[in-house]
């Protein structure tokens, strides 16, 4: 890589940080916001879950329009929005202003993740896609390894909501790394090029392939959060962790994704992506099982077991993007990633109302019925191994 695309990666990087520890962060905080508003298992799967289906519902919208945009200035605007969202999620003081809070931070922190990987796909070629992809990822490595273990101790020490007002702090200097090191990218806008509003669903519905693409990435997301919401809860109330000690969990889970992912992204271009996520999918329900069955154990098992959960889970989602980013042309693929990033927010906010369906709190604290989301999770890694070996290229090469 050259230095500008470096620094264009680490911009990108650094948005994503922001946008997932805002969206991470909400998890290991079950346990408090649980104690502060006293709300159920429910309640607080329906407050993850608005984030997910505001985010959905954007993303669908903005895929009639994106494409009609310079991707950087798109990005500005959305980035803003985020901050805002963020703000005011740190200033709610009660569950329904939280409620509204996190609807708003999702209209725009939804399609960050959309309009990242298509400026990745338009400026990445896709021979090293794999390896910028993993570079991008690595942002929720450093989220779990900094953000949240460092989100999680001050809101101990200041209250659940200073994690949302330090990111809003954190954002302003990465709005100004958009502005200096994003390049404007608008030749998909080029007269005759533009998607109009109904041949954007025309595209999708038309081409099998796309569709395929589309519920894979629904299916992958579905099984990796029916397990994320409830993982913290779960630790507190049945594993024995107390609140403070859950920042463990996503330091080391991040320093193994860290380390991961690079590797991850390269062994992808090496070996060839859809072997590589075949590999984590069939690895993956190994973590799952022992973690939502797992009884009071040692710390230190317990950390091995989510460390290898979080590791492996980059190894289905990096090469995952990397092929569904290569299924559609580079004119339309600003649109086409916002419809995928809206299904796959719909599918995660889906995953979480469920699991909170599923999941019970007993009088004595301890939650029931976890495991039964394990089990729905292994369910959703094994269609996707079919379904991955039905989507192709866009010039109808196999992966």
């Amino acid at each position: 890589m050259n230095t500008k695309e470096r620094l264009l990666l680490l911009t990108l990087a650094a948005i994503n940080f922001t946008n997932i520890m805002d969206f991470m962060i909400m998890m290991p905080l079950g346990p408090q916001l649980m104690r502060i508003f006293n709300i159920n298992t429910q309640q607080f799967g329906l407050v993850v879950s608005s984030y997910t289906f505001s985010a959905g519902f954007s993303g669908f919208c903005t895929a009639f329009f994106i494409d009609k945009f310079d991707r950087k200035r798109f990005l500005q605007v959305l980035y803003a929005g985020f901050l805002i969202g963020t703000l005011l999620c740190g200033l709610a003081n009660t569950y329904e202003l939280l409620m509204i809070a996190r609807i708003f931070t999702g209209l725009f922190g939804g399609v960050l993740g959309a309009v990242i990987l298509a400026i990745v796909g338009d400026v990445i070629p896709f021979n090293r896609r794999g390896q910028a992809m993993g570079f991008v990822m690595a942002a929720f490595s450093i989220a779990s390894v900094l953000g949240v273990p460092f989100g999680l101790r001050i809101a101990n020490q200041f209250g659940w909501n200073s994690p949302f007002l330090l990111l809003a702090f954190l954002a302003l200097p990465v709005q100004f790394f958009i502005f200096k090191f994003v390049p404007n990218l608008s030749t998909h806008t080029q007269a005759g090029k533009q998607v109009q509003v109904l041949q954007v669903i025309k595209n999708i519905t038309s081409s099998p392939n796309q569709r395929k693409a589309i519920t894979l990435m629904m299916v992958v997301m579905f099984g990796h959060f029916s397990i994320i919401p409830f993982l913290s809860p779960y630790m507190v109330s049945n594993v024995g962790f107390t609140e403070g000690q859950l920042e463990q969990i996503y330091f080391f889970g991040g320093l193994s994704t860290i380390i991961a992912s690079p590797l991850i992204g390269k062994l992808a271009d090496r070996i060839g992506k859809l072997k590589v996520f075949t590999i984590f999918v069939s690895i993956s329900i190994i973590p799952v099982l022992f973690i939502t069955n797992m009884p009071r154990v040692d710390i230190w098992i317990t950390l091995i077991a989510t460390s290898v959960f979080f590791a492996v889970s980059s190894g289905r989602f990096i090469p995952a993007q990397a092929m569904v980013t290569a299924t559609v042309e580079p004119q339309n693929r600003g649109s086409f990633m916002s419809i995928v990033s809206s299904m796959q927010q719909l599918s995660a906010g889906l995953a979480a109302y469920i699991a909170g369906l599923v999941v019970i709190k007993q009088t004595n604290g301890e939650m029931l019925h976890y495991n039964w989301v394990g089990l729905m999770s292994i369910a959703a890694a094994v269609i996707t191994l079919f379904l991955v070996r039905r989507i192709t290229a866009v010039d109808g090469s196999k992966f």
